[in-house]
């Protein structure tokens, strides 16, 4: 056993609007001897992800709040280079909540092992097979209770839950789907490679104009990522009985105007809108488990990851993620 030392990204202040990096320092760590049950581990991929944002908020909310000065946390997943404890040998590939570091060290609880599944990147436990995939699933079939014939409406289309969204819908019989995007090579890929009906460019404005050109007929799911405009817009196009299920609000995240227009329609149209996050859903994990990787094996899923290399580079692949400058799935790769 030996000592070593870990890069890790630290909250050093709560951010007011958009995060810079002025409220995140980078330190270096010096890790101890394992304690007996501990051990380490070398990340080979982190998550970053739209609401690690509000974790650097203070305040009430569904996860406790990132502290100062401490290192943040987040999906990732490596392997196992010391160990003492049986249960996880060198060598183990695990997934744990330890990210924003490019070497973990607890006891073995808080890691889970995961299978090495020739061809597959571990990266994938990250997304397709993690949490972009189930969120993804839990959104339509829990929250939204899509059925056969369903007209989709998905925000935040062209990010790593959208576009699962818009696939499974599709593998779960929705007659139509739509979304947005931010750039008009998003909104081609929604339409070329995601399996999206229409797609449109919300920064060209007229967000509910737009989807009356996409969804003429109305929309039955509206699988909101966004708030905001987008689901003002949604509301205005809903048949009756329409459901949202709220999965974010990155249009708001950094502001607290809302602005949602609409609302009567709540009433009048028999609308049912809930939010969701996952911690209440992953029970259901086996269930999606066994779907997702039926539809992989059939080659009837397909992704994007857009993935920034090294440590020092997290900040900026969260921003980056924060402001629509990825394509699925963001990632970064140790």
């Amino acid at each position: 056993m030996s000592t070593t030392t870990s890069t890790q990204w630290q909250l050093a202040s709560r951010p007011t609007g958009e995060p810079t990096n002025e409220n995140v320092v980078k330190v270096q760590v010096e890790l101890p001897e394992l304690a007996d049950g501990d051990v380490r581990v070398r990340n080979s991929f982190l998550s970053v992800d739209p609401y690690m944002r509000g974790r650097m908020n203070e305040g009430r909310s569904y996860i406790a709040p990132f502290n100062l000065n401490e290192t943040m946390g987040g999906a990732a997943v490596g392997e196992v280079i010391e160990s003492n404890d049986a249960s996880l040998p060198v060598g183990t590939l695990v997934q744990h909540q330890l990210g924003w570091r490019d070497i973990a060290q607890a006891p073995a609880g808080q890691f889970t092992a995961l299978p090495n599944v020739p061809g597959i990147s571990p990266s994938l436990f990250l997304s397709v097979l993690g949490i972009t995939g189930i969120t993804a699933w839990t959104g339509l079939t829990q929250i939204a209770h899509i059925k056969e014939g369903d007209t989709v409406f998905v925000s935040g289309a062209a990010g790593g839950v959208g576009t699962m969204v818009g696939q499974i819908a599709r593998l779960l019989g929705a007659a139509r789907v739509v979304g947005s995007a931010g750039t008009d090579e998003k909104v081609a890929l929604l339409t070329s490679k995601y399996g999206y009906d229409a797609a449109f460019n919300y920064k060209n404005g007229d967000i509910a104009g737009q989807l009356d050109v996409a969804a003429p007929d109305g929309i039955d799911v509206y699988f909101d990522n966004v708030g905001g405009d987008h689901l003002s817009a949604a509301l205005g196009a809903f048949k009756d009985g329409g459901r949202v299920a709220v999965c974010g609000v990155m249009s708001m995240i950094n502001s607290k105007d809302e602005g949602i227009k609409n609302s009567a329609n709540i009433v009048t149209r028999g609308l049912t809108i809930k939010g969701f996050t996952m911690g209440s859903y992953f029970h259901l994990a086996p269930e999606f488990g066994a779907a997702m990787q039926g539809w992989l094996g059939e080659g009837k899923i397909v992704f994007d990851e857009t993935i920034a290399d090294g440590i020092d580079n997290a900040f900026a692949a969260f921003t980056g993620m924060m402001n629509g400058a990825n394509i699925g799935k963001a990632i970064v790769r140790i």
